[in-house]
């Protein structure tokens, strides 16, 4: 039989909002998900920025998620350190977040303005051909843009995992239990006919 170990808590490693601001800075891509007509769950990966509180992302008007999402704007954007660049300062946050939200789109020209040039910006990284090549490339009337304002974090930060691992976090650092590894975990072994943790 298969032991059980304290990785089934997972909830208890948020990350702080300084680390929430340099993953969401830093962070190149981002996956969006929606639900389709008929409940499936989709997500399509996309570069994104973050500003005044929200994930914005941009993709063509035609494209079945936009349908999707003006029918029904609840949706997740998971951002994660994997999509750090190469070469990236190797103490920025490990981990991922999903943020759960509300979409609103945007199609005016002031939003299109700044923000292609704000993503072409992020994905160029201080590479003036590429930011410029990128913001044409964005420059469509076939475009548009979605805001994803959040409501809810699910967080899992890596670093602080592994530090505790190792035993070189205090008590204090922990995040507080969710319910899904306060009260669900404990149910879902109690089924199991295993110990409460």
């Amino acid at each position: 039989m298969a032991q059980t170990h304290d990785h089934e808590v997972v909830s208890i490693y948020p990350f702080s909002e300084d680390e929430v601001q340099a993953l969401v800075d830093n962070a190149v891509e981002a996956v969006l998900m929606w639900t389709t007509k008929d409940g499936w769950p989709v997500g399509v990966t996309h570069a994104f920025i973050w500003r005044d509180g929200k994930l914005w992302l941009t993709f063509a008007s035609h494209r079945h998620r936009a349908a999707a999402i003006r029918r029904d704007n609840r949706v997740s954007v998971n951002v994660s350190s994997a999509s750090y660049p190469a070469g990236s300062d190797a103490d920025l946050p490990s981990g991922a977040i999903t943020f759960k939200g509300t979409g609103e789109f945007f199609d005016d020209d002031d939003t299109k303005a700044w923000f292609y040039r704000a993503l072409a910006a992020k994905v160029g990284r201080g590479n003036k051909a590429v930011e410029d090549h990128f913001f044409h490339f964005l420059d469509s009337p076939m475009r548009t843009i979605l805001a994803v304002t959040p409501v809810k974090r699910i967080m899992y930060n890596a670093g602080l995992a592994n530090r505790h691992i190792e035993g070189t976090v205090s008590e204090d650092e922990l995040g507080e239990r969710l319910s899904s590894d306060a009260q669900r975990m404990n149910r879902e072994r109690a089924k199991q006919g295993l110990d409460p943790r």
